[in-house]
């Protein structure tokens, strides 16, 4: 599983009743552990998802502003970062099927998709048990060999996609017809539940020999 060390450089905060603490090896290891706190499982964009800390190459000096009663500290450091290259072969296991293709998962990350057409084929899709098959052609005839969930798949990396997520500020433009006096300017439900979008996203094929369920290729 292919795995990258990145420099990456945030400011923390650490509380005023704590700051006495802070000495030598002490400092370090509450340092370490407030990065992981804050950045594990965070996607960075254009570089991967954050795993572990890797270590910690430079402490600056510490501020504290007026009205807050932490400190402000940049932080210099490294982290193990996961980044698969592509054409890169890992095994996951199957979360869930949809129309959309097999969802996969990692353990740690579950925005891996293989769609239709990346498939082992001919494949099809079964409504009733919401699974994904390969008719699978023997001189007996087509088998149909079932990716259930909970399945181990081997897949090859066929794509990455990242999406910036950072928020963003309110829209400035106004209304069309302002609101009547009385009349709630809050907006429908509707335009507020927007699909969440992931961060980053792998795309996966299994379509070639070898790859697929890991129990198709044990015998």
């Amino acid at each position: 599983m292919s795995q990258e060390i990145i420099d990456l450089e945030r400011e923390i905060h650490i509380l005023k009743k704590i700051w006495k603490l802070l000495v030598s090896n002490e400092e370090i290891k509450l340092s370490r552990n407030d990065r992981e706190t804050r950045i594990t499982a965070e996607v960075v964009y254009n570089v991967g998802l954050c795993i572990c800390l890797y270590d910690i190459t430079k402490l600056e000096d510490s501020y504290i502003f007026p009205g807050d009663g932490a400190s402000h500290t940049k932080v210099h450091f490294r982290y193990v970062v996961f980044h698969p290259f592509l054409d890169e072969i890992l095994v996951g296991k199957i979360k869930y099927s949809s129309q959309e293709g097999v969802y996969v998962t990692m353990g740690f990350f579950d925005d891996i998709l293989i769609p239709p057409e990346s498939l082992q084929q001919p494949a099809k899709f079964d409504e009733a048990e919401q699974v994904w098959l390969w008719e699978y052609e023997t001189d007996g005839g087509a088998h149909d060999l079932y990716m259930d969930q909970g399945e181990e798949i081997r897949f090859r990396v066929m794509d990455e996609v990242f999406v910036d997520t950072s928020p963003t500020g309110p829209a400035s433009a106004q209304p069309a017809n302002p609101a009547q006096p009385g009349q709630s300017t809050t907006p429908p439900v509707e335009d507020s539940g927007e699909k969440k979008e992931a961060p980053y996203m792998l795309i996966g094929t299994i379509c070639e020999p070898g790859l697929g369920l890991l129990s198709w290729w044990s015998s």
